[in-house]
Parts: structure tokens; C-alpha cells; sequence
């Protein structure tokens, strides 16, 4: 099995983000774990029946599923780059509570796992990567910063003004997602005992990537 650097952190930590632009510099594959569970939940808004072998059942027929895309790995459902389809604000709603089903998890898990593959080094981010798909992954990072600079982040992104009441508000979800993500019984958000903390709270992009990639360096001996 290649090297996995696995970097997970709570939502809006800037993870995927983050993993991408750190792959790209040290010429590893980037896979973000979340976008399956995303794939998952746009499956569950489509059926009637949201039961968990009713969105398996969708996810075989419908052929979610991770392809190579440039230097990433990216979900795929109908045939198509699902990504404009994950990032609607109803899937946000949704996908903690389709991905705490410990079998869609199992389904998931799987496929990532499939999907690290040759020698190529592949850096994925997620919420247990570290402790419950790679636990043996060869550096484990954990992301985070305050529920503040997160809610910020979120909204900018979003390309909304961030005004105090949008700033409360975001972070009021934020805590609620990390809440249901921190104390689900399947695979809870925690940092594993050997990931190194990097709170990016007061950090550019730039400087939390540097210092993912100097570590990485350092501790796998990459160029």
C-alpha cells in the first residue's frame, strides 16, 4: 500500500481544501473521503425510500463510484462528476445523518480503501481517517480552528458577507454539526493519539499548507 497521509478535523476546517493543495505539492493523489458520503445523501434526497439498502441498492444502480480526475479522486454518479451535486446546502443538511448509518459507512470504507492503489503517496481527508479507515496511515494530521474563523471561512466561501448575525449563525451550525459528528456511536469525529494538532485558527492557506508539507517531508523522507 502507498503512504497515506490522512488529515481529518472537524467541518469547515478547511481539510479538503487544505489536502488538495498539499498533494499537488508533493505529487500524491488527493481523495476527499467526505464526497462519497456526500454521493450518499444526494441518493437519499432523490429516494422515497431512504431506508440504508434502499440507497446501496442506488448507489450500485446508479454507479456512484471514485474516478481518477488530474491529480484527484472524485466521485462520480450517473456517469458524471458528481461535485456540483454534493455541495448543495440540502446534502450539508443531510449528510451527517446518512453517513452516521454504520453500514453505509462500512460501504464507503470500502471503496476508499479500494481506491489506494500503487505507489503513488495519497493524501485523504475526513472525519475518521486517522482512527477508523487508515489507522496505520503513515502521518495522520488533525485540523482545526475556532468555531469562529471556520464560520468565517464557510461564508466567504460561500461568497456571503460575513457580518456578525451570518458569522453567529454559521458558527451556531458548525458547533451543532460538530455536536452530531463528535458524539455519533459509529466512527465519532476525535483526533487519533498519534496525529499531530494544527489549529489554523490565525493561519494563511498558505502557512497551513507549508507546514503540512514540511512535516510530511520530514517524517516520510519525501522530496
Amino acid at each position: 500500500m502507498p503512504p497515506v497521509i490522512a488529515i481529518d478535523g472537524p467541518s469547515a476546517s478547511g481539510k479538503s481544501s487544505t489536502a488538495a493543495a498539499v498533494a499537488r505539492a508533493i505529487g500524491a493523489v488527493h481523495l476527499d473521503s467526505g464526497a462519497l458520503y456526500r454521493g450518499l445523501t444526494v441518493l437519499a434526497l432523490d429516494l422515497a425510500d431512504r431506508s440504508v439498502p434502499a440507497i446501496i441498492r442506488a448507489a450500485d444502480q446508479r454507479g456512484l463510484e471514485l474516478r481518477r480526475v488530474a491529480g484527484d479522486l472524485v466521485p462520480f454518479l450517473d456517469g458524471r462528476d458528481a461535485e456540483p451535486r454534493i455541495r448543495t446546502p440540502e446534502v450539508t443538511a443531510l449528510v451527517s445523518e446518512v453517513s452516521a448509518q454504520a453500514p453505509l459507512r462500512e460501504w464507503v470504507n470500502a471503496r476508499l480503501r479500494s481506491a489506494v492503489q500503487g505507489a503513488q503517496p495519497v493524501v485523504m481527508d475526513g472525519r475518521d481517517i486517522g482512527t477508523a479507515v487508515f489507522p496505520d496511515a503513515r502521518l495522520k494530521v488533525f485540523l482545526t480552528a475556532s468555531p469562529e474563523a471556520r464560520a468565517r471561512r464557510r461564508l466567504i466561501q460561500r461568497g456571503e458577507a460575513p457580518d456578525p448575525a451570518r458569522l453567529e449563525a454559521e458558527a451556531a451550525r458548525l458547533a451543532e454539526r460538530d455536536h452530531l459528528d463528535s458524539t455519533r456511536a459509529i466512527a465519532p469525529l476525535r483526533r487519533a493519539a498519534d496525529a499531530v494538532l494544527l489549529d489554523t485558527s490565525d493561519m494563511s492557506f498558505e502557512r497551513q499548507v507549508g507546514a503540512i508539507v514540511r512535516l510530511i517531508r520530514t517524517t516520510l523522507q519525501l522530496p
